[in-house]
């Protein structure tokens, strides 16, 4: 079952774009990572979903319900980080997070423990004014303003960024709690080992279009990195007959990378005629695949 079912959105601000035809699902149960270098369409396309932006094609459903027409009704079951945190500057953050949980329909004295937790968690202080507040530390107020609710989903938009490494680490450890629990979980990011880590499958975005949805979970069907060792002064030149391969390279040590995702006979083939010194093949890391997909590889 899908949480989250986008069909062809489509928005542009001006002549410019910010997402074309966007077509995706996040199911039941999971946590997908949405992929992209900055200005590659990620927050429009969360934005798109909150019914924050309308579009201007297309349509999006968040528990089979129409994100513009049931947005209200959607938003019940619903938390989210934003990128950008902006509060009511003179609010403390007790009374931030009390006013999160009566908009949800919750009575704050029912949840003081959990906020209480939540907060020793992320190490906030619940007396300080939100103005008083770091970036980091605003952050964190939002973290604990999306999941204080025990929504069904949960959508973070950049959710790292301002935070040290050790509230990364808990909050990907209470992501994960969660969704064990059937929390159902998408964010956008480009730091590419969080969501390796923490992420069954990734969508990667590229100039406002999904370029490739994969999932993190299974090895066989992933790009292989090819490393490969020649004599000195010979040149490599992938033929055209080996579809799939991409992205070639001389890396610092001399050695020759490409990337392969297609047919093993062809490539076993090549490197046959190549007659190499060594060669090294591995799973490609979300690293070289993003590489792949941003720097020519694939083309939107």
């Amino acid at each position: 079952m899908s949480v989250i079912s986008i069909k062809q959105l489509k928005k542009y601000y001006g002549i410019h774009c910010g997402v074309e035809n966007v077509t995706f699902d996040v199911d039941e149960g999971e946590i997908l990572g949405f992929i992209g270098p900055n200005g590659a369409g990620k927050s429009t396309t969360i934005k798109l979903l909150l019914s924050l932006l309308r579009p201007d094609f297309g349509s999006a459903e968040i528990f089979g319900m129409d994100t513009r027409k049931d947005s209200a009704k959607i938003k019940e079951n619903l938390g989210y980080v934003p990128g950008d945190v902006r509060y009511y500057p003179d609010m403390k953050v007790a009374e931030l997070i009390d006013t999160t949980l009566r908009f949800h329909h919750k009575k704050p004295a029912d949840f003081r423990k959990a906020r209480t937790d939540i907060c020793d968690l992320f190490d906030i202080d619940l007396s300080k004014k939100f103005e008083e507040l770091s970036l980091g530390n605003k952050k964190k107020v939002a973290i604990a303003q999306a999941i204080i609710h025990s929504p069904k989903l949960i959508i973070l938009d950049e959710p790292t960024n301002g935070l040290d490494p050790l509230i990364q680490k808990y909050l990907f450890e209470h992501l994960q709690k969660m969704n064990r629990e059937g929390t159902t979980v998408l964010f956008s990011s480009h730091n590419l080992s969080e969501v390796e880590t923490n992420c069954g499958r990734a969508a990667f975005i590229k100039d406002g279009q999904i370029i490739d949805i994969e999932d993190l979970t299974s090895n066989g069907h992933c790009a292989k990195e090819i490393y490969i060792s020649v004599a000195p002064g010979k040149k490599i030149v992938l033929p055209a007959k080996l579809s799939g391969a991409s992205l070639l390279r001389t890396l610092p040590d001399g050695r020759i990378t490409f990337q392969y995702k297609g047919d093993f006979s062809d490539l076993l083939a090549f490197l046959a005629e190549l007659s190499p010194i060594d060669v090294t093949i591995e799973n490609a890391n979300l690293e070289s695949r993003f590489l792949s997909y941003y720097e020519g590889g694939h083309k939107a």
